[in-house]
């Protein structure tokens, strides 16, 4: 069995991403020791039942004491507090990340409270499902996965080698990123969808005489394919929201005019626009199947319930 990278990684969060890095861990022999951290004694108690770690603390000033690794998986508004109670008990030579969706936020909330004897560097695994909570995880879930890393300027290289080897050997390619450029990207690649699918959801929920006959009955067509997005974490989402602000308004704004753009043409018949539209957009689709992020298979990729056969 290849040698750990580190001798003691400590989780501060145990949700999908928390508990798939446990997993993975283990199953690569990524550390000797892990160690797991979470404010809610009934998750922490759910995830020493699970094994995810080999010691477990609620106070995370304990969890990091010794850690070469610490990885922070809380949501991105929480991320301030947490460096700032770790920070005392940080080893030195340490390297400190994270996992949130938004980096100049986290950035800006993290490194004025952890100590110049540590290695910030942020970081982002672009992988996730609508579930959450220590069950959650799966040790692929990294796998042909991209994960950004944005070191702030000065940072050491060695340790942004090494912490992009661990997320190589978790499944990921690796790449690094200014992080304003990464919040714009993120913003219309993840944060946009997802904030289009609360409100189409939520405006189905409206409809109140719509939505509990038709649009429940009727929800293998598209409006199942945004369910999933808006099932996601409300905590995660509202931070990402509250912390990716100018960007999402940025993209927001964009989108806005495009739908304006769209909305006159159904009004109008203009079926050339349109059909120009979906032909382009199609196209998109078939990128993201030929770069490995997505599988081209009938009612994409959803698993398929066999009926039990009778007898």
């Amino acid at each position: 069995m290849t040698e750990p990278m580190f001798e003691k990684v400590a989780l501060i969060g145990i949700g999908l991403i928390g508990s798939s890095l446990a997993r993975v861990i283990r199953r690569e022999n990524l550390a000797a020791e892990i160690i797991v951290s979470t404010r809610s004694a009934e998750t922490l108690k759910r995830a020493e039942a699970l094994e995810l770690g080999d010691a477990y603390f609620q106070d995370a000033a304990q969890a990091v004491e010794g850690a070469d690794l610490v990885v922070v998986s809380v949501p991105v508004g929480a991320s301030g507090t947490v460096a700032k109670a770790i920070a005392g008990t940080l080893k030195p030579g340490a390297i400190v990340t994270d996992v949130g969706s938004t980096k100049g936020s986290v950035i800006s909330q993290m490194q004025p409270e952890l100590p110049n004897h540590v290695h910030f560097i942020p970081g982002h695994p672009i992988a996730g499902t609508e579930h959450s909570g220590p069950d959650a995880g799966f040790a692929e879930l990294f796998e042909g996965r991209w994960c950004i890393l944005t070191p702030p300027t000065g940072t050491d290289q060695e340790a942004v080698s090494n912490l992009t080897r661990f997320w190589e050997r978790c499944g990921s390619t690796v790449e690094v990123m200014d992080p304003e450029h990464h919040d714009m990207v993120l913003a219309i690649v993840s944060h946009l969808p997802h904030i289009i699918a609360y409100n189409i959801v939520g405006t189905a929920d409206d409809l109140e005489t719509v939505t509990k006959s038709e649009v429940i009955k009727y929800s293998a067509s598209g409006f199942r394919d945004f369910t999933r997005l808006a099932a996601s974490d409300p905590t995660m989402w509202r931070d990402v929201c509250l912390h990716n602000r100018d960007a999402i308004l940025e993209m927001l704004g964009r989108f806005s005019e495009d739908l304006s753009a769209l909305q006159r043409a159904i009004r109008w018949g203009d079926g050339d626009k349109l059909f120009d539209l979906f032909t382009r957009t199609r196209a998109i689709r078939r990128s993201i199947i030929e770069a490995g992020q997505d599988i081209d298979v009938p009612d994409f990729g959803r698993h398929v319930v066999a009926h039990p056969k009778k007898d």
